[in-house]
């Protein structure tokens, strides 16, 4: 499927349902690209990675039309991974819309969740 992503607003924080597709907003002060990533029904199979194509001071942001309520989704976050300046980014690792008031199923942490193991 083709998404039509324009760069949308920077508020507010989180994805905002309108009339026409979702808008979303993602702090990050040190992130160098922050990817929207569309999963299927099922929440299993990653079916798009869409990069926010705006960034208002840390803010990155875009609107995708098309998209409606129950799209299931989640972000990653492409920048440095310098540990000792306190950066681990990582884009193999999804995350969370800190924003985000409904998860589609109970939160269970796994090992994969983790970076590196102690």
């Amino acid at each position: 499927m083709d998404y039509h992503v324009t760069e949308g607003f920077p508020e507010p924080l989180g994805a905002t349902l309108d009339s026409a597709g979702l808008n979303i907003a993602v702090f990050s002060a040190h992130a160098q690209r922050i990817a929207l990533c569309l999963f299927d029904e099922t929440g299993e199979t990653e079916i798009a990675q869409l990069f926010l194509p705006a960034r208002t001071g840390n803010i990155f942001h875009a609107h995708v039309a098309g998209l409606r309520a129950g799209q299931r989704y989640g972000l990653r976050a492409y920048g440095p991974y310098e540990p000792q300046h306190g950066h681990r980014f990582n884009p193999h690792k999804l995350l969370l819309d800190p924003h985000a008031t409904l998860l589609d199923r109970p939160f269970v942490l796994h090992d994969s969740m983790f970076g590196y193991q102690l």
